[in-house]
């Protein structure tokens, strides 16, 4: 197995293991990308407004995925919900995290 394939490979074992615990789904993209396509029963919650939800989002009282375009937006939130002690965990682009859910 391949540094790239191990990589990649724990990284979608996490994403089953959140989903396997009830993981929302949380896509941090602008309005405008979320209303363009998203993962269908997805919590939209653009980035720069995250810091406005944390108790909401505490209060559901489940992990995150968090997904965004291309998995740079969907990192730093993933650490803002982690700093904030939600579960969190970097899901990348959402187009990826829907084909592999």
């Amino acid at each position: 197995m391949g540094l790239l394939s191990f990589i990649f490979g724990a990284k979608k074992r996490e994403v089953q293991r959140f989903l396997d615990n009830d993981a929302i789904i949380l896509d941090v993209r602008t309005d405008r990308e979320y209303q363009n396509n998203h993962i269908k029963g997805s919590k939209h919650i653009p980035i720069d407004q995250l810091q406005h939800h944390v108790e909401e989002l505490k209060a559901a009282n489940k992990p995150y995925i968090v997904c965004c375009e291309s998995g740079v937006r969907s990192a730093k939130a993933a650490k803002f919900l982690n700093l904030h002690n939600i579960k969190a965990t970097n899901g990348g682009g959402w187009a990826k995290l829907q084909r592999n859910l």
